[in-house]
């Protein structure tokens, strides 16, 4: 059985939970992943000190097990190029400087492959909506040849290894803000489902959601702050798949107890390959 705790939303900076932080250290290990998931948004405003909180939570956690990690919005540096004006190296030189030139990575083990789908581009024509007060430097967008990608890759492994597609926007709507992630949601849509993938991480609504995209099964972490949806309690994802189905179960921050609940798991059928 392949295990992935999933993670999004941490939010390094002024509106981190950092007693949330201090027990998914201390939990994470216990519960025996394969592999973490972080989909995005690590820091605030992708200050250095933000981004070198995120990578000593990072490493505190590759000390016993991989670590799977993309940029979310939040952690682009959009104003020093809007519109790629200033070229798009200027977005991302902080967040390389800690995690690395890979902004799509891949992570390959036992049984499962992990792969990425950049969906942070700062403020860029392809993100860009007609509600452009609200949704400038929140709304993301995914480029064909980053589905593409993946799904070429996913194609080469065998029948039986579980894929993953992590992104950081989410890809159905919220259900309390009623959002989508991405801009030009439909095709996007229509390109994850087709990619090849079993499994879509993604995060940004700062809601937890357990779904699927045609057949794929989503799972949407929440955030470690006090920014949820609704007052909801904060939330990570435990997957465990097997040979037949993903159980997704969500574990909601108990503030009183301070520690986090497992909730019931939700079971998604595999696609047949």
């Amino acid at each position: 059985m392949t295990t992935l705790v999933h993670l999004s939303d941490i939010h390094f900076g002024r509106d981190v939970d950092l007693i949330q932080v201090g027990v998914l250290e201390s939990l994470i290990p216990t519960l025996g992943p394969t592999a973490v998931v972080i989909s995005g948004d690590l820091t605030q405003r992708a200050r250095h000190g933000e981004l070198q909180r995120a990578l000593a939570f990072v490493e505190t956690l590759r000390r016993t097990v991989p670590v799977h990690v993309v940029p979310g919005n939040h952690d682009v540096q959009w104003w020093e190029t809007p519109l790629g004006i200033l070229g798009r190296d200027r977005l991302y030189a902080k967040y390389r400087q800690y995690f690395g030139a890979e902004l799509s990575p891949r992570t390959e083990l036992p049984g499962v492959v992990i792969e990425s789908a950049l969906t942070s581009h700062g403020v860029a024509f392809g993100s860009l909506t007609w509600k452009f007060w609200r949704d400038t430097a929140v709304k993301g967008h995914l480029p064909a040849a980053e589905v593409a990608r993946a799904a070429a890759r996913f194609a080469a492994v065998p029948a039986d290894v579980l894929r993953v597609l992590v992104l950081h926007h989410n890809v159905l709507r919220g259900e309390i803000s009623r959002r989508m992630g991405l801009a030009r949601w439909r095709a996007a849509q229509a390109a994850l489902a087709a990619s090849g993938a079993d499994l879509i991480l993604c995060g940004h609504d700062h809601q937890e959601s357990i779904g699927t995209l045609g057949g794929v099964a989503v799972s949407t972490a929440s955030t470690h702050t006090g920014r949820t949806r609704g007052h909801r309690p904060s939330a990570f994802n435990l997957i465990e798949a097997t040979a037949a189905d993903l159980s997704i179960r969500h574990f909601a921050w108990d503030r009183a107890a301070r520690r986090f609940e497992p909730q019931a798991p939700t079971r998604i059928p595999r696609r047949p390959r």
